[in-house]
């Protein structure tokens, strides 16, 4: 058996050799160097210090050596692969900061610019004259009053002084609610003597039953009228009643209450008109006209204005002095006690006030109509 070659110079081993240590040693640092993302110092690390890599493989051929060879090549080898991971490393480090310093300035927020999310909805311009009306008679010492919307007969006609053969009381102007097992629109339809109520005077009523004078309550709603619709009128709208019982009360009284509520709505310079009407639960009553608040009555432009008509007043609601009649049917005095009523449409208050042409858009339910009026009139 021969003995082990001791001749053996790792040095002429071409990858032990030092100057192709040297050699690859710096082409691993330059190339660490030169990687300016993570993902190209990923790739970095695989050529020069993976598997593959010329340090790897001449790292594999210091167990060939003999002995007393392998101590210096291991040395020569460790120290190269040792200062190209120092060298990966702290390169890592560098890229890190710079790619997060990068994300978070792309993802940084301006919370100073309008928002992007979509909208989903607003609030009606009759929920917020609703709240507005209400708010208007609360600061005058007034109640907010609400009663059901489907009725009983006597409460919507009769207690209002609407007899039996009032025309309001067909099937023409009115819905009303069959008892269980007849026909909606048959002769036996009025049986039940319930109503989808016509007005919000069924409030007034409810009211003067079970309060005692003085009463003050304002009666915002949805009533039911059997209207085609079209850009005027709808089967179903809104309105807004008031009802004053003390002693004393007057026309006078019911002017001043409403111009105060005309200003609150309309603006300082509103002011209105009284037209002698009829109504059956008011004696005497008046039609209430608005000052158009587009012309306002002035000689040069009243005649050419379109939405007064060339009148100057714009008709808001009716009103007048509670009939006695109708405070007898309800348990009030009329001996001791007067009052004062009146009603207006909120669908045309809002319609006029800003100069929506079709009724109908106020049922769309399209939050492009809405949106425009935001929290409030």
């Amino acid at each position: 058996m021969s003995a082990p070659n001791s001749d053996y110079d790792p040095v002429e081993v071409t990858p032990l050799h030092p100057d192709e240590i040297a050699r690859v040693t710096s082409e691993a640092l330059q190339a660490v160097t030169a990687a300016t993302t993570l993902a190209e110092l990923k790739q970095v690390r695989i050529d020069h210090t993976g598997d593959r890599s010329p340090l790897a493989l001449a790292n594999r051929e210091i167990g060939a050596l003999p002995p007393q060879a392998r101590k210096e090549a291991g040395q020569r080898i460790g120290q190269a692969r040792g200062e190209v991971a120092q060298a990966l490393a702290t390169r890592t480090e560098e890229l890190e900061a710079v790619e997060s310093a990068a994300r978070l300035l792309a993802e940084t927020v301006d919370v100073t610019l309008p928002t992007d999310r979509e909208v989903v909805g607003a609030r009606h311009p009759i929920t917020t004259i609703q709240e507005l009306v209400a708010d208007v008679f609360v600061a005058m010492g007034w109640e907010v009053a609400e009663g059901p919307e489907v009725e009983a007969e006597w409460l919507n006609f009769d207690a209002m002084n609407l007899g039996p053969d009032h025309p309001a009381r067909t099937m023409q102007d009115t819905f009303w609610v069959a008892s269980s097992g007849a026909a909606a629109d048959g002769p036996g339809a009025q049986d039940s003597g319930k109503v989808l109520r016509t007005h919000t005077s069924p409030v007034q009523a409810r009211s003067m039953l079970t309060r005692t004078p003085p009463i003050y309550v304002v009666c915002p709603g949805r009533v039911y009228r059997t209207d085609e619709a079209d850009a005027t009128h709808m089967p179903v709208f809104h309105q807004v009643e008031g009802l004053a019982i003390d002693e004393g009360l007057s026309m006078a009284h019911l002017k001043g209450t409403l111009d105060h509520f005309a200003r609150a709505i309309y603006g300082d310079t509103m002011t209105t008109r009284f037209r002698p009407s009829y109504f059956p639960f008011t004696e005497p009553s008046a039609e209430v006209d608005l000052l158009c608040y587009v012309c306002h009555n002035e000689p040069s432009a009243v005649a050419s204005c379109r939405t007064c008509g060339g009148e100057g007043w714009i008709e808001w609601g009716g009103c007048g002095v509670v009939n006695p009649r109708v405070l007898v049917a309800c348990g009030v005095d009329p001996e001791r006690y007067s009052g004062f009523a009146f009603g207006m449409g909120l669908d045309r208050t809002v319609t006029s006030r800003y100069d929506i042409a079709d009724l109908r858009d106020l049922w769309d339910g399209d939050v492009r109509f809405t949106e425009p009026f935001g929290v409030g009139l």
